[in-house]
């Protein structure tokens, strides 16, 4: 029944997003400016990472898809409970685990998808990267898209309007983006400022794909990126499930 409820509330999903292309191509235009006008800048410069500078940023440019994306999903969900939308899923016999994973798996769908145009958008200006280290970043992409989002639409569940919810967003995605590393290699930075992106989970998922890139898929960053990746996962689903299950009642 899982699996059944599931299917059904990710299709009825992807069906709205397929419906709204021009929304699909506008979430990949940030990370494709960055690609555009930020990349060139990189080129021939010591960045101190084994690989080229594309090899250096595409994974980071990845991930900050993942990281403002997922983090901005439950948005979509707080004008679905002003509507009563929830309330009617949450009185059928629906899982309540199938009515956060549906929507999670949706996101994830898009934002891989949107992946994927990143990517061959990175070749045709250069970037040159081994398919198993490009589909292990889809991977990642993939589970930071399912921890972020269930905590995004666990948080919308929990206030009433876009106002309360957009500052609560921002104090979480603008540390993740400025101490873990998405744009340059912590390596660069002063030792306490390195000493301080450890204590940031996205630090050691980007420290990962960057590995996986240069075709290096047996390091201690892959081993703690993985590890992480999958327990922040977890760690959200449940979290998002038990808020599915109680918010409102």
């Amino acid at each position: 029944m899982l699996l059944q409820d599931t299917a059904l509330i990710y299709g009825r999903y992807l069906r709205q997003s397929l419906r709204s292309r021009f929304a699909l191509l506008f979430g990949l235009l940030m990370p494709l400016l960055y690609l555009c006008f930020f990349g060139p800048l990189l080129t021939g410069l010591p960045l101190g990472g084994q690989g080229s500078s594309w090899q250096l940023l595409v994974p980071g440019l990845l991930l900050q898809l993942g990281l403002f994306g997922a983090s901005f999903a439950g948005f979509s969900i707080i004008i679905e409970n002003s509507q009563g939308v929830v309330e009617r899923m949450r009185v059928t016999p629906v899982s309540r685990l199938a009515l956060l994973l549906g929507r999670v798996l949706r996101d994830t769908t898009v934002f891989v998808f949107q992946a994927v145009l990143l990517v061959l958008a990175a070749v045709a200006m250069g970037l040159r990267a081994p398919l198993g280290g490009v589909l292990i970043g889809f991977a990642f992409v993939a589970l930071l898209t399912v921890s972020l989002g269930s905590l995004s639409y666990a948080m919308a569940m929990k206030v009433h309007t876009p106002q309360e919810f957009g500052p609560l967003v921002n104090a979480m995605t603008m540390p993740s983006l400025l101490l873990s590393g998405l744009m340059l290699p912590m390596s660069l930075a002063p030792a306490w400022l390195d000493v301080l992106s450890h204590l940031m989970p996205f630090r050691y998922l980007v420290d990962a794909v960057r590995d996986a890139y240069v075709g290096s898929y047996t390091t201690g960053h892959m081993l703690h990126g993985v590890l992480v990746a999958l327990g922040l996962s977890g760690l959200a689903v449940t979290v998002g499930t038990r808020v599915f299950r109680t918010a409102g009642a």
